[in-house]
Parts: structure tokens; C-alpha cells; sequence
């Protein structure tokens, strides 16, 4: 006979939890996720990737040979037959899978090369924006040098009254001359 033990506490009585049918795939899977969310710390079970079906392998040593020689019995029609189908499923699996793996093949190759495009295009664009960068900077320079042309003249005319004239002549020049120098324009280059 077991020994007296101490009295077990009181186990807390759970409310039963109301019948609910779930009238949508959404509300079934909402009534699954909360059942599991009610207690956190309890594992759940995740069912690992199904391994995908193989034929046996063909035998190593066929004890029943069978020769062409009459008198066979009726059961081993059966016996043929089995082996038959069983070697033409082998080989149609054998098949399935070669082609699944030239697919596969094919698969890489195309996103090998879907990939190097992507990166020729991709690096096209770059140096197209570095060109218009160095244009807009360039652009940029020949704007400051033209101000600073342009001041350089405007500080001679108040030093020197007397060359008005001169400076005249000298600004109409330069005037065609920016006239005559490319200026940055956005579009196709």
C-alpha cells in the first residue's frame, strides 16, 4: 500500500468555452489563433516538409527469375506483372524528376541573366546621371565665371569715368561672345 500523501490543491475550474461554428475560412482561422494565443508558453506543433515520394530501389539480386521456358505457373503472370509496373513507375520517376531538374536549370540561368541585365541597365542609368551631374556643375561654373565677368567690368566703370566709352565696346563683345558659348539645356544629349 502507498504511503499517505499530502492532499493535492484544488485544480481551478475552467468555464466552459461557448460553441462557436465558423461560418468562413477567416473566422476559422481567427478561432484557431486565438486558442493558441491563450496560453503563449504552450509549444505548438509545426509539421515538418513532406519528404516527397520515392520508388523503391530495383532489387540487387531477383531470387524469382523467370525464363521464357513453358509451363509457368498462373501466379506468376501476377509476379510479372507487379515487377513490370513497378519498373515503368521507377522509370517515369526517374523521368519527372530529370526534367524537374532541367527546369530548375533553366530556372537559374534565366535569373542569372535577368540579373545581369537588371545591373547593365542599372549601371547605364548611373553613368547617365553622372554625365548630367558634371553638366549641371560645369553649367554652373560658366554661370558664376560670366558674374563675376560681369561685375569685373561694372567695378572699372566707377574706378574710371573717362574709358565709358571703351567699356561700352568691351561689354557689347562680350555680350556676343556668351551669345556664341553653348549654354546647358536638359533633354537628350
Amino acid at each position: 500500500m502507498a504511503a499517505p500523501s499530502a492532499p493535492r490543491p484544488p485544480r481551478p475550474r475552467k468555464e466552459p468555452q461557448p460553441l462557436v461554428i465558423p461560418r468562413s475560412a477567416a473566422e476559422e482561422q481567427r478561432l484557431r489563433l486565438e486558442r493558441l494565443m491563450r496560453n503563449p508558453e504552450k509549444t505548438v506543433p509545426i509539421p515538418e516538409k513532406l519528404n516527397e515520394w520515392a520508388p523503391r530501389p530495383p532489387p540487387e539480386f531477383v531470387r524469382d527469375v523467370m525464363g521464357s521456358s513453358a509451363g509457368a505457373g498462373s501466379g506468376e503472370f501476377h509476379v510479372y506483372r507487379h515487377l513490370r509496373r513497378r519498373e515503368y513507375q521507377r522509370q517515369d520517376f526517374m523521368d519527372a524528376m530529370a526534367e524537374k531538374q532541367r527546369l530548375d536549370e533553366e530556372f537559374q540561368k534565366k535569373l542569372e541573366r535577368n540579373k545581369m541585365i537588371a545591373e547593365e541597365q542599372t549601371a547605364k542609368r548611373r553613368r547617365k546621371r553622372q554625365k548630367l551631374k558634371e553638366k549641371k556643375l560645369q553649367a554652373k561654373k560658366n554661370k558664376l565665371e560670366q558674374k563675376k565677368q560681369e561685375k569685373e567690368p561694372d567695378q572699372s566703370q566707377e574706378r574710371v569715368s573717362s574709358e565709358d566709352d571703351e567699356d561700352d565696346s568691351k561689354e557689347e563683345e562680350e555680350k556676343e561672345d556668351d551669345a556664341e558659348e553653348p549654354s546647358f539645356v536638359m533633354g537628350r544629349g
